[in-house]
């Protein structure tokens, strides 16, 4: 009988879960905290959820393994190495799981993203094997996340599991990564939708480089990781709760002021063109239209009360769930409408420009460029003279803002109005280049440095 594979998406964090089933009975892999989808998903294919397995302790999202097993009844299995706070069906390397007739799920270490990290290889008429964090497209799953001490032996430990999948599972086999389709868990960009272990042997560094040629290239091309993923192994551990997308208290403008001047995060869900048209002063653009809540969990101090401004309650809804996958569970308050429904005060505004524009206005007048692009990207290539502060550096690096006329830009606009929010809301007079770096900054005579 054939077994029918269905991907979940969380484009936002680079995620896929998966559900698959014979019709019947079904097996859920690695879920996010946002169990309704799953259980939506289950109903249209018409199905029961008996069987739900974690491939790690996950790093960079609450899992939603525990809830959907307490409300579906399902088995819940976790590596039995995992030193878990809650009750689960323990498994090692070697077990079989028996789903149904059609659904033989084989259990296999694999250790290289964390050290109990397991893959699971589904036998019969349909082969795939649900990675998780190890064999991904034409890529890894970084071995940095536990810290340093551990970050050369668990990149050994990917490059043998790599291996040891390729040498066990036949080249027909579909792939089935967690991670690896934008996710900060890869250890370089993934490319493609689908794969299988024959296209990986062909392309993939684990299985075409050396050892050493995949350690040393591995670990130079490792890159900064969002900061609130040091919250998301110990709610994993913990066993967390089931999210609650009930609706945040409705604030007023007096209460978006007073939240203001206690020093809270006012976020606008806006796409950055309307922000800088007009927006409540001091607060902070994070655009549904992005990464965004990676790059909202990874900048706000955590703990840190939030308030929600959006143009409907379906966008606020939309970023609560966003925000639920990352542990930030309940926003303080949430408003909806349009700047002039959320304050009393003028509007703030600034510009938006291009690549173009900038070379222009060099000319005219002494301006600063900042680029708040990673690292890596900007010793790729950049424009001569410009202040590179990575976007994730912006809160902790502000005394190293220059002051005058600051011009941000990042690779393709989101992070740079980003970044130009929260530097306007601290007295900087800001202009958010907004177009692709790549496309365009050559085709202007600004200079630019390259490797």
């Amino acid at each position: 009988m054939t077994v029918t594979i269905v991907p979940i998406e969380t484009p936002t964090l680079g995620d896929r879960s998966y559900l698959a089933h014979d019709g019947q009975v079904a097996l859920v892999v690695d879920p996010q905290r946002d169990i309704d989808r799953v259980l939506e998903l289950a109903e249209r294919e018409g199905v029961r959820i008996t069987h739900i397995v974690e491939t790690h302790i996950h790093n960079d999202y609450l899992s939603g393994g525990l809830a959907l097993a307490e409300k579906t009844g399902a088995g819940y299995y976790v590596n039995a190495a995992d030193p878990v706070a809650y009750e689960r069906i323990g498994i090692s390397d070697g077990d079989v799981i028996e789903v149904s007739d059609a659904m033989r799920v084989r259990v296999i270490a694999t250790p290289g993203h964390t050290f109990t990290h397991l893959s699971y290889a589904l036998e019969g008429e349909t082969q795939a094997v649900f990675t998780g964090g190890s064999l991904l497209f034409g890529s890894t799953g970084r071995p940095d996340l536990l810290g340093p001490d551990h970050t050369d032996a668990l990149a050994r430990h990917q490059w043998a599991s790599a291996h040891r999948l390729a040498d066990e599972l036949a080249d027909d086999t579909a792939v089935m990564p967690t991670h690896g389709f934008g996710s900060f868990c890869s250890a370089t960009q993934s490319e493609g939708t689908d794969s299988t272990i024959g296209k990986e042997k062909t392309s993939n560094p684990a299985l075409t480089k050396s050892e050493e040629d995949y350690v040393e290239e591995l670990l130079a091309g490792l890159d900064a990781f969002p900061a609130y993923y040091a919250h998301m192994g110990p709610g994993n551990t913990a066993g967390p709760s089931d999210a609650d997308l009930s609706a945040p208290e409705p604030a007023d403008k007096a209460e978006i002021r007073r939240r203001l001047e206690a020093g809270e995060w006012v976020v606008d869900l806006r796409t950055r063109t309307a922000f800088a048209a007009g927006h409540v002063p001091g607060s902070f653009n994070f655009g549904l239209d992005g990464q965004f809540s990676t790059y909202l969990g990874w900048l706000i101090p955590w703990g840190t009360p939030l308030t929600l401004l959006g143009e409907s309650p379906e966008q606020v809804a939309e970023a609560q769930r966003e925000l639920v996958r990352i542990g930030i569970d309940r926003p303080a308050a949430s408003a909806t409408g349009e700047p002039a429904d959320w304050t009393d005060a003028e509007l703030a505004t600034f510009p938006r420009a291009t690549f173009a524009d900038l070379a222009d206005v060099r000319h005219h007048r002494p301006v600063t460029i900042l680029d708040v692009r990673r690292e890596p990207e900007h010793a790729d290539s950049h424009i001569e003279g410009s202040v590179n502060i990575p976007i994730h550096d912006t809160l902790k690096r502000l005394d190293e803002v220059p002051q005058g006329e600051l011009w941000v830009h990042c690779a393709g606009g989101y992070r740079a109005s980003l970044v130009a929010s929260i530097l306007a809301a601290k007295g900087h007079q800001v202009v958010a280049v907004d177009e692709n770096y790549a496309e365009n900054a050559p085709k202007t005579n600004l200079p630019l440095v390259t490797a």
